[in-house]
């Protein structure tokens, strides 16, 4: 009987154990979110004296019914920018080239222009705007067109720290053929390409 009474009692003692007996929990770990990584912005930098070339499509009109023509355009240019941060502004020169034939009697030979130009940057882009004076040269019986001017808009994407290319929408106004007395216009579409000093 004692020996019974010592298993009952032991059987009582060791029960804790073997429902598991006090278990200590190590707390759960801390786990700290992970920080945002930081997007840092391409820095762009237009400052600087650039040079390059363009090529597209002119289309030449007058007020003489029948006087007009289009045709493919392209030539050099060269400027300087400056960028103020958030807003570039410079200037620019460009020479195109061109074999448009306005009617039966005239022909667009030329056309240069000399233009102003402001915009804002939109990533590794520019937009801008901008104004100025054209001249052409055009063959014909009539003589050439006066001086007039020029406005549009462009966008510009920088490649690299060098290089950039972009298109350029302007509108050539000429108030008359020197002889003829009649106003002439023109508008242009041309893709660029841009190397910057």
């Amino acid at each position: 009987m004692k020996r019974i009474a010592a298993l009952a009692l032991g059987g009582l003692l060791a029960a804790p154990a073997f429902a598991g007996g006090p278990i200590t929990v190590a707390p759960e770990p801390i786990v700290e979110p992970m920080p945002a990584p930081v997007v840092v912005a391409p820095v762009t930098d237009w400052s600087g004296f650039y040079v390059g070339g363009q090529l597209g499509y002119g289309d030449v009109g007058t007020e003489i019914s029948g006087l007009d023509g289009n045709g493919a355009i392209g030539g050099v240019h060269a400027g300087y920018r400056y960028d103020f941060g958030r807003a570039v502004v410079g200037a620019e020169i460009a020479y195109d080239m061109t074999n448009i034939d306005i009617g039966d009697s005239a022909e667009l030979d030329n056309v240069a222009t000399l233009k102003l130009m402001a915009g804002g940057k939109i990533g590794r882009g520019l937009l801008y705007a901008t104004a100025g004076g054209t001249w052409a040269d055009v063959t014909s019986d009539a003589g050439d067109p006066d001086d007039g001017y020029v406005y549009g808009i462009g966008y510009d994407y920088m490649l690299n720290d060098r290089w950039s290319v972009g298109a350029e929408l302007l509108r050539h106004e000429w108030d008359t053929f020197d002889d003829a007395g009649t106003d002439a216009d023109a508008t242009t579409l041309q893709a660029k390409v841009g190397f910057r000093f």
